[in-house]
């Protein structure tokens, strides 16, 4: 009798707590014990391969399938951009984003004359605001027994790294080879998927088709005859200006119509080019396809990756020095950069190791454009974990 009572009052009880919470639920958001932290990509070791973004049976899935229809013959119409044309309706997305990309340049380096920027000489840790924080995460080869970093005064291409890929003349075309390495120019990764995806620029030209391309027993006909058969060496490649990348003014900004002492114009109108550069990247990669090496950073935008025999990531040996291509995601394209979120960036305070777990992070972008006064949007909202009040050092042993 006194356990089926006992029973009973704890459904009772359990009841009484889920209407309690429901109730609660109404009037505003509950504390998840969930780890804000969670949302960020976690950071690999060097023998782990990064994760895929399309699960391995439906890669298998696929190549069962197009292998069953190589062994039919018969003529298969393909869609934009397989069959070689651009498009239409992501023209002006790609036009979008290469102009926001030298906007963001120019806020970023326009507000890093005002906001130091650290970077650590062993490591690839980076530090928005001043004084850089003391958290001991630096623990590569040859640095401090403590794991303290080394820093040192940095800029732009620390906050924003630029990934480049090689520039193919025909997308579709025969990958770059390892003996032409040295002669097909390397421009940013993002540029070239916007030149891939319809933007035309001069000192990078490409090959547009006005006829689509057909597959017939699962190879590619091109019936625009543009150039001799006999002729096959150097013209899927173009090997103009090698080894330059394309050179934006990101001067005063002038053009961005802001005068040169509005720190926080310049951070909001940044922000705005952020946001709509990675959309519209989001967007193009979903048409496009860009692939990027499972082991280490090498990126190339395109349907297939190069046979350029340069990695030298875990069990480089066994492959003969080629790369593990892979479907590319948003942050392997932009290279993003996350660091330590400092909540309060004019109060001077020091992170400290020992008050880690209160502090969030951000892209270093948009830790950048936030300590000038810009406004972060509510996808940020998880990783800045600004509802998490950080303690003092006093009240540290107080916390439980």
């Amino acid at each position: 009798m006194i356990h089926r009572r006992v029973t009973s009052v704890l459904n009772l009880g359990g009841n009484a707590i889920l209407s309690t919470v429901k109730e609660l639920g109404n009037v505003g958001p509950l504390y998840s014990t969930v780890s804000a932290m969670e949302t960020l990509p976690r950071k690999l070791k060097k023998a782990e391969k990064k994760p895929w973004v399309t699960s391995v049976n439906e890669l298998k899935r696929r190549a069962r399938f197009e292998k069953q229809e190589r062994r039919v013959v018969r003529e298969v119409a393909l869609r934009p951009p397989e069959n070689g044309l651009l498009v239409e309706k992501l023209i002006p997305v790609a036009h979008r984003v290469l102009a926001s990309r030298a906007q963001l340049l120019a806020c970023v380096s326009r507000i890093s004359e005002e906001i130091p920027i650290y970077f650590c000489s062993l490591c690839t840790e980076v530090h928005v605001g001043h004084p850089p924080h003391k958290i001991r995460t630096c623990d590569v080869s040859g640095s401090q027994k403590n794991k303290e970093h080394t820093w040192q005064r940095g800029g732009v291409d620390h906050v924003l790294p630029v990934v480049q890929s090689f520039h193919l003349y025909d997308r579709l075309g025969r990958a770059v080879s390892h003996n032409e390495r040295l002669e097909v120019d390397r421009i940013p990764a993002l540029v070239e998927l916007c030149i891939q995806a319809g933007v035309d620029l001069p000192e990078y030209p490409t090959r547009r088709r006005k006829f689509p391309i057909y597959r017939v027993a699962g190879k590619l006909i091109d019936f625009e005859k543009r150039f001799p058969k006999d002729d096959l060496f150097g013209k899927d490649v173009e090997t103009f200006r090698s080894r330059e990348t394309i050179k934006k003014h990101i001067g005063d900004g002038n053009y961005l119509n802001l005068p040169y002492d509005d720190i926080k114009g310049f951070a909001m109108r940044g922000m705005e080019a952020w946001e709509t550069m990675r959309t519209g990247a989001i967007q193009l990669m979903k048409t496009y396809g860009v692939q990027t090496c499972g082991y280490c950073p090498e990126l190339q935008v395109g349907p297939k990756g190069h046979r350029v025999r340069q990695c030298q990531a875990f069990k480089h040996q066994m492959r003969d020095g080629q790369h593990a291509w892979q479907e590319a995601t948003i942050d392997d394209l932009l290279s993003t950069v996350y660091v330590w979120h400092v909540q309060n960036p004019h109060a001077g305070d020091v992170l400290v190791d020992s008050m880690k777990r209160y502090y969030g992070k951000l892209p270093a972008v948009v830790e950048l454009f936030s300590q000038v006064g810009a406004q972060v949007g509510d996808d940020y909202y998880h990783m800045m974990r600004d509802d998490v009040v950080v303690p003092g050092r006093d009240e540290e042993k107080l916390v439980v």
